[in-house]
C-alpha cells in the first residue's frame, strides 16, 4: 500500500470514527437535562466538523496546509476541550 492510500486511509478511518461520536452524542442529547443536552449537541457538532476536517485533509495531504484547515482544526479542538471543560462542571454539580 502506497503512502498516499496509507495517509488516506487513516483520514477516512477518523472521519468514520468522529461521524460516530458525531450521531453518538446526537442521539444522546435527547431526554437529557438541559444544560446536558446542549453540552452533547455542541459536542455531536464539534466531532461532526472534525469528521470533514478529515476528509478535507485526504484532499489538501496535510492537516496544517492550507492554514484555515490548520485553524478549523484548531478550533475543533478548543471547542471538544471546552465541552470536557463543562462536562467535567455539570458533574461536579450533581
Amino acid at each position: 500500500m502506497s503512502e498516499l492510500n496509507l495517509f488516506s486511509g487513516f483520514n477516512y478511518a477518523e472521519a468514520v470514527l468522529w461521524s460516530g461520536m458525531a450521531l453518538f452524542f446526537g442521539v444522546r442529547g435527547f431526554g437529557k437535562a438541559r444544560d446536558q443536552r446542549l453540552l452533547y449537541f455542541i459536542l455531536a457538532i464539534g466531532f461532526l466538523a472534525f469528521s470533514i476536517s478529515d476528509l478535507v485533509e485526504v484532499r489538501t495531504g496535510a492537516w496544517w496546509r492550507p492554514w484555515w484547515l490548520l485553524l478549523w482544526k484548531g478550533v475543533c479542538v478548543l471547542v471538544l476541550a471546552r465541552c470536557l471543560f463543562v462536562w467535567y462542571r455539570i458533574s461536579k454539580r450533581r
